[in-house]
């Protein structure tokens, strides 16, 4: 668009989406893994919006689109979407605060790498600090064989890092559950016994869901 004769930027991407009466924030389309099952693999989104990010949205594009937004009516703020959020750290902190200060329960889906995708954070406390309720861990795998197999993780001993980013959240106090995806390849009940030595939670997602947008 161009006004007096300035050109402007309309960002058309989808920030935020609704499913399952919560709000999901779509930050990044960036992974630290390559799940096999993953539906980045064969779509652009879920639930008919398009996920793809010409650009990824700066902390005060999403406020503002969160802004745009009736946030009650949400049981939940989600972040996920087409990548995993603690590649953009900083921004799902930040945002984190600007929701608690609103007093809007905030969830992170993620593949649990987040303490080697950023070395130089202490994750689960910045995490904690910052107000989030819920952690939602795509386990994947009942062990590492499998998950390198499956999730194709691009850091070394990442299957490691997940467990113990998983029991750090639940010692932190943070509401913490591993989901599976329902695949043939995947060990069910070996995982839901991993999830009960964890003492978190257990979800199964069926295969549309695998792109970490969980309910």
């Amino acid at each position: 668009m161009i006004i007096n004769n300035v050109i402007i930027l309309i960002r058309m991407d989808t920030i935020c989406y609704e499913a399952y009466k919560n709000l999901y924030i779509n930050l990044t389309n960036r992974c630290s893994a390559n799940c096999t099952f993953c539906i980045r693999n064969f779509a652009d989104g879920v639930h008919g919006y398009n996920l793809k990010l010409s650009t990824e949205p700066s902390t005060q594009e999403v406020i503002e689109a969160l802004e745009e937004t009736d946030l009650s009516k949400y049981q939940e703020i989600v972040f996920t979407g087409l990548g995993e959020p603690t590649l953009r750290f900083d921004v799902v902190l930040a945002v984190t605060r600007w929701l608690k200060n609103r007093n809007l329960r905030v969830r992170l889906d993620t593949n649990g790498q987040a303490a080697l995708i950023n070395p130089e954070k202490d994750v689960i406390p910045e995490l904690k600090n910052a107000g989030i309720d819920s952690i939602s861990v795509s386990l994947n795998a009942e062990s590492e064989e499998k998950y390198n197999k499956l999730c194709r993780p691009i850091h070394k001993n990442a299957y490691r890092a997940v467990l113990e980013f998983i029991r750090k959240a639940r010692m932190a106090g943070i509401k913490t559950r591993v989901t599976v995806v329902n695949v043939p390849e995947i060990d069910l009940k070996r995982c839901k016994k991993l999830a009960e030595e964890l003492d978190v939670e257990f979800h199964v997602r069926a295969l549309s869901e695998a792109a970490s947008n969980e309910i």
